[in-house]
């Protein structure tokens, strides 16, 4: 196959001052040295309409990432820390009884916001990150049994600490299968990390901003436009194939989901659309393969005791299952 771009492509594409998502790319690789992965996966999963949780060591610019993100987007953006005596309440609001008013007023949390930065999340128990379900499955919250509806644009970026740290939280499955992608975020080249303390040096000790590139109404159409990628039937059977491929492998104790296959669908949409074309290839699929499903398999005991991980798992998935011609 050949690609060559959409109608709606081409218009995205030739506006002034180049591709708004070249635009938008561009301006977090000039901040976010040295992830290119990170930054591709990161606008892959705002297009599919979905969320991302970026884990590395403290001090790789996870927060950093994730501000910038909402900077670029131009959304309306919030940030929570989480810490061990984080409440629920804490995060979506709470219903306050006003006296000269004789009736309860919502104060509204941190989560009525279009970008969310959850900050260290398995630094809290899973009661409080469980406070989230709802509204990054259903972009919704209820409150003492009222249902408010969060922004069309509710986008989460949550950051987390391995979890051989200390004072960390696992997630629950039902909390990792709500995030789109878990990406992993390592040490930048040496390259890298020089062009960091030189920006660091010319700044002044500040930290690094960047300026709004998108509109909304230019976000809300990339998104459209990521829904809209055509997928051919073959592309369609190899998701699955490579879904089902997780579950028969003898060191997995737990494979994907079916909900995983329509995951890694929608994020190969996007990365087709981010990649400029008008249909998605096998290749869209094997790139957002790992970040997609890395989260969503639980590996038996003896597979741990061996050293694998789940992404050793996947690169072993993606060579052994034939790819469509």
């Amino acid at each position: 196959m050949t690609s060559s771009p959409s109608a709606s492509g081409v218009a995205l594409a030739e506006g002034g001052g180049g591709s708004p998502l070249l635009r938008l790319t561009s301006a977090l690789e000039a901040t976010v040295l040295g992830q290119p992965h990170v930054v591709a996966d990161l606008v892959t999963a705002f297009l599919a309409r979905g969320h991302v949780l970026l884990e590395g060591v403290p001090g790789v610019a996870k927060t950093l990432t994730a501000r910038s993100m909402a900077s670029a987007l131009g959304l309306e953006f919030s940030r929570v820390q989480f810490t061990p005596d984080l409440m629920p309440s804490d995060i979506l609001g709470t219903n306050v009884f006003r006296p000269q008013d004789n009736a309860f007023q919502l104060v509204k949390g941190p989560v009525f916001t279009e970008v969310l930065v959850a900050d260290e999340i398995n630094r809290t128990p899973p009661k409080t990150q469980a406070a989230l379900l709802e509204a990054m499955e259903e972009r919704q919250v209820t409150i003492d049994g009222t249902t408010h509806a969060l922004p069309g644009h509710f986008f989460v970026v949550a950051t987390q600490n391995p979890l051989e740290l200390e004072g960390t939280y696992p997630l629950p499955e039902a909390q990792l299968d709500r995030f789109l992608m878990r990406v992993r975020v390592g040490y930048p080249s040496p390259e890298s990390e020089l062009d960091m303390v030189r920006g660091f040096h010319r700044r002044e000790g500040r930290a690094a901003e960047v300026a709004r590139v998108l509109n909304a109404a230019t976000l809300e159409e990339l998104q459209a436009h990521a829904a809209k990628v055509a997928c051919d039937e073959s592309i369609l059977a190899y998701v699955v194939r490579l879904i089902r491929e997780t579950r028969a492998n003898p060191r997995v104790r737990l494979g994907a989901s079916p909900r995983s296959a329509q995951a890694l669908l929608a994020a190969a949409k996007a990365r087709a659309a981010l990649n400029g074309t008008d249909f998605v290839t096998p290749d869209d699929v094997k790139a957002v393969c790992p970040s997609v499903l890395n989260h969503r398999l639980l590996l038996k005991a003896e597979a741990e005791v061996e050293g694998l991980s789940a992404d050793d798992v996947l690169r072993q998935t993606l060579e052994r299952v034939q790819v469509p011609r």
